[in-house]
This record gives structure tokens, C-alpha cells and sequence, in this order.
């Protein structure tokens, strides 16, 4: 594993998602500058590798698996790190949408005939949706008209970025800040935003997202 390895899978992974090394690196929740080209070399000419913290929150932020990023690492072929496989279609709908009645059942799954479909990498969940983001609340992870794919299966844990629904029926994406017997508190990423605290009892769901496409 080589110094100019590990900084060409970053950058790969960036372009699979559409984006530069300064977007992914905002999407990560890094500072934008954090993956340039400048900050790969110290002024005394010496190597600067990216941190395990940097490395984990980006493959966080564009679901991608560890063992897929080691073969971009290693310039595996993408036919053996599952690249190419059939996407698979999942449910789509807007976040502002999401709030009304007949989308969703009891258990946070998605139902009834008004979503759309996305095409997505596959993701192991079989009652995975997608949301379209709206609003500014979560910038500059997600934009207005970002993408999000959630998993109502998947593990939640702090630091995650999350959907919940309220029993009120709103629907919004944030960032788990703590979550106890009792409570959950909920962070806004943009800081003109509110974060949210309620009783467990006011949240009928709480799903993780496990992916974002612009």
C-alpha cells in the first residue's frame, strides 16, 4: 500500500460519485480543503497520508464498503468489486412529500403506489427507499435536490445521518447527536438550522441513511 495508492482511490472514489476531492471531502463532513492536492505533501516534501477518521467518514458518506475501497486501492478490476453489477430499482420520493399519509406502514417501511424509482448501486436492504432532499438544513452534505438511500434495517448508531418521522407525521433528515432511554436529540448540519430534541415516544421511526448521490 503505497502513499500515491491510497490518494488515487480517494479521487476515484470521488469521480464514481460525481464529485471533485473537495466535494467528497464535504460530503464527508470535512473541511473542503482537506483532500487537495496541496495537502498530500508537507512543505519539508515529506508524504501526508489521509487519517483512518478521514478514510472512514467517507466511505460513511458514500456507502461504500471497506473492501471496495481497498480495490480501488489496489486497482482491482471493477467487475471483481461488484461495480458493474444490475442496479437495482428502489421506492423515490420527496422529503417533502414523505410527511403525508399512504407512504409509509407502521414499522417505517415503504407502501402504496405514489413513490417514483431510482436506480441505485444494490444495497442489501430489501425495504431501502429513496428520499429527495429539500431544504438547506443539512448543507453541505446534502443539497437541495440531493438524493439520500435509507435503510430501515440498518444499525443506527451516533454521528449517523438519519430520516426520522414524527407522530405528528414530519418527516426530516438529520444528524444523530445522542440518543438515550428516553430521548433523542437531532443535529441540523447547516448551523442557521435548529437542532431538534424529542421523547422517544414523539418518533414513530428513526432510519439510517446509508448513501447520497447528487
Amino acid at each position: 500500500m503505497r502513499h500515491e495508492d491510497i490518494w488515487r482511490a480517494i479521487d476515484a472514489l470521488a469521480a464514481e460519485h460525481g464529485l471533485s476531492a473537495s466535494g467528497l471531502a464535504r460530503r464527508a463532513g470535512l473541511d473542503a480543503t482537506a483532500f487537495n492536492p496541496s495537502k498530500r505533501t508537507g512543505v519539508d516534501g515529506r508524504a501526508r497520508w489521509p487519517s483512518t477518521e478521514s478514510v472512514a467518514k467517507v466511505l460513511s458518506a458514500t456507502g461504500t464498503g471497506f473492501e471496495a475501497f481497498a480495490s480501488l486501492v489496489t486497482g482491482a478490476p471493477a467487475l471483481s468489486r461488484g461495480r458493474n453489477a444490475i442496479a437495482r430499482r428502489i421506492p423515490l420520493i420527496g422529503l417533502a412529500q414523505a410527511g403525508g399519509e399512504g407512504f409509509f406502514d407502521d414499522g417505517g417501511y415503504p407502501v402504496g403506489g405514489g413513490w417514483d424509482e431510482i436506480s441505485v448501486p444494490d444495497v442489501p436492504d430489501p425495504n431501502a427507499y429513496a428520499l429527495e432532499i429539500s431544504g438547506d438544513s443539512m448543507e453541505p452534505v446534502f443539497r437541495d435536490g440531493d438524493v439520500v438511500i435509507v435503510s430501515p434495517g440498518a444499525p443506527v448508531r451516533r454521528g449517523d445521518r438519519v430520516v426520522v418521522r414524527t407522530r405528528q407525521g414530519e418527516v426530516m433528515a438529520k444528524e444523530l447527536l445522542r440518543q438515550s432511554a428516553r430521548r433523542v436529540e437531532l443535529a441540523s448540519l447547516n448551523p442557521e438550522h435548529p437542532n431538534y430534541s424529542f421523547d422517544l415516544a414523539e418518533l414513530a421511526w428513526m432510519h439510517r441513511i446509508i448513501w447520497a448521490t447528487q
